[in-house]
C-alpha cells in the first residue's frame, strides 16, 4: 500500500501550517498584553 500525497493532503498541510502560526501569533500577542495591562511602575 502506497501513499501519495493529492492535492488536498498538501493543502491540509500548509492550513494546519499557517494555523500553528496564527495561534503563535496570538499567543506572543496575548502574553504582551498581558504585561502591559499587569505593568506597575
Amino acid at each position: 500500500m502506497k501513499m501519495r500525497m493529492g492535492a488536498h493532503d498538501l493543502k491540509f498541510k500548509q492550513l494546519r501550517k499557517v494555523l500553528k502560526e496564527q495561534k503563535a501569533r496570538l499567543y506572543i500577542i496575548r502574553r504582551c498584553v498581558a504585561m502591559l495591562i499587569t505593568w506597575h511602575d
